[in-house]
């Protein structure tokens, strides 16, 4: 097996693209990208036949931007016999999987798939009952143990593998599903919930989520953002010259200043939170994100990077660098993370926190 699949947003499979073949080559990795345009899929067929494994391996899941999903895969299978499609996929897996803990069968996101979604599911209860009759999957569900994918490209066309839980996406598809809240202002509050999980490790919330914080939403109107910093019981200042929910305003959480986002200066310092979602070019965020950390106005930020229609690989590894580079300047350390979110559109959802900063010879905690 080697091709390295990875599942993206339809449409951005060249961003994609670019980026398995920026990391992978950094990694000493070598190959080519297979692009099909709104496919919702990239393959990477790497030219050493044990390559494919050691990006699965070494190649951080979290340090993907544009990935949902990373695994493992050989040849197509095509053709499949209506009759009778679990002995050739069965066979395919035979010998050449480490013996796995789950099975998912899947598709590509996308509108053309949803058919197809329909007879993975059926297909995945007999399949599951072969594989373990063959001893290529556990007996029972087994966190530990590799999971085994069989990705669905056309109704008789798929490729088989396997990703490594340890550095995958846990979910289906690779897709976190979530459910809007009825009282919520606007569905963006979504992107906000997705970041909290994708970026904030669950046994952490109690402390970097924690009741009675103070928060900061630049571009907050009408609240979408805000709503979920009130539903963990922060103080929420809320900046925007449009208005806030009244629903949110209710709580007695909220502080809304009608200013600009971009001019607004916080006087308090004990902020623990500043999200932003303002629709702006993607370097003037990126710079006003550097300037609060920088001045240490927050601890951590999750922000939207509005993208542009070319070269938005690019753009994103620029303004990540950007801010990166700032806050080297000023001896500061920090964690950043970026991730297409489910949830995200035209846009790539960043989180950054600040660990310490060496001033005046003290380590300064963050």
């Amino acid at each position: 097996m080697n091709k390295v699949i990875l599942y993206c947003r339809q449409g951005f499979e060249k961003e994609c693209a670019a980026e398995i073949t920026d990391k992978a080559g950094q990694r000493g990795v070598f190959g080519f990208a297979r692009v099909k345009e709104n496919s919702g899929y990239v393959i990477y067929e790497c030219y050493q036949q044990d390559d494919a494994d050691k990006l699965a391996r070494e190649l951080p899941f979290r340090d993907l931007i544009f990935a949902r999903q990373m695994i493992v895969a050989g040849e197509l299978l095509k053709d499949l016999p209506p009759e009778d499609r679990i002995t050739p996929i069965t066979g395919m897996l035979t010998g050449v999987v480490e013996k796995g803990g789950d099975l998912r069968v899947e598709v590509a996101d996308t509108n053309e798939s949803k058919e197809l979604m329909k007879f993975c599911r059926k297909l995945t209860v007999p399949l599951r009952a072969s594989l373990r009759e063959a001893g290529i999957l556990t007996n029972y569900e087994t966190p530990k143990r590799p999971v085994v994918h069989v990705f669905f490209i056309a109704p008789g066309c798929c490729y088989t593998g396997y990703s490594y839980t340890t550095n995958n996406s846990p979910f289906y598809m690779g897709i976190q599903r979530l459910k809007l809240p009825a009282e919520a202002p606007s569905r963006s509050t979504l992107k906000l919930e997705e970041a909290f999980h994708t970026f904030i490790p669950a046994d952490e919330w109690d402390e970097r989520l924690a009741n009675g914080m103070h928060a900061v939403d630049l571009g907050a109107c009408p609240g979408g953002w805000t709503y979920q910093l009130t539903q963990r019981n922060m103080w929420v200042c809320s900046v925007d010259n449009g208005p806030m929910a009244q629903s949110l305003m209710d709580t007695g959480q909220v502080t809304w200043l009608q200013e600009d986002g971009f001019k607004y200066k916080p006087t308090r310092n004990n902020i623990s939170w500043m999200v932003c979602d303002m629709v702006e070019k993607p370097a003037k965020v990126a710079s006003l994100m550097a300037t609060w950390l920088v001045n240490g106005w927050c601890r951590e930020t999750i922000f939207n990077l509005k993208l542009p229609m070319k070269k938005r690989y690019e753009e994103v590894s620029q303004n990540l660098a950007l801010i990166h580079e700032k806050l080297a300047e000023h001896g500061i350390s920090a964690e950043i993370q970026a991730r297409q979110l489910y949830h995200d559109r035209e846009e790539v959802t960043v989180h950054v926190r600040r660990m310490w900063a060496a001033v005046g010879g003290r380590r300064d905690e963050r």
